[in-house]
């Protein structure tokens, strides 16, 4: 990969709906509407509780963040080892609702994509590259997956 694209906010042109905070493109899971993918993320902490629905139902991604980190609230047990498929379900889903969101993930070929700031080493770059940045790695295994394949003639 040699272009690398960087994202961070929602509302960032052209790649904001890369963000988990982009509100633009809801999605439907679990036979329920959640109102940006860091909803249905955070909400998955407490899956099967009543704190999961006051995830779901909370106003903006960064409530639902709060909601989330709040270790008053009590984790599933498997969080660590279930967190990024959650991640992966929240971005397939987006990714397969909305086909403006696809048509830009396609369109990025096969440029490195990251998640790039100083708030977070785990989803993101760490600012200085030092991070995993699972988020882009996960678009970029989206992006494989829902590539067409090539015609064969």
């Amino acid at each position: 990969m040699s272009e690398k694209i960087l994202f961070y906010r929602a509302n960032e042109v052209p790649y904001g709906s890369f963000s988990n905070f982009d509100m633009q493109h809801p999605i439907i899971l679990k036979g329920k509407p959640w109102r940006s993918t860091e909803h249905y993320f955070q909400a998955q902490k407490f899956a099967g509780t009543s704190h999961e629905e006051a995830v779901r139902i909370s106003d903006k991604p960064r409530d639902a963040a709060a909601m989330g980190r709040d270790r008053s609230r009590p984790l599933r047990a498997d969080w660590e080892q279930v967190k990024d498929d959650v991640m992966r379900e929240a971005i397939r889903a987006k990714f397969t609702q909305h086909g403006d969101c696809l048509t830009l993930l396609l369109n990025t070929n096969n440029a490195e994509l990251v998640e790039h700031t100083t708030n977070d080493h785990y989803w993101a770059d760490g600012g200085d590259g030092s991070g995993k940045n699972m988020l882009g790695k996960i678009l970029m295994e989206i992006r494989e997956e829902l590539r067409p394949a090539p015609c064969k003639i």
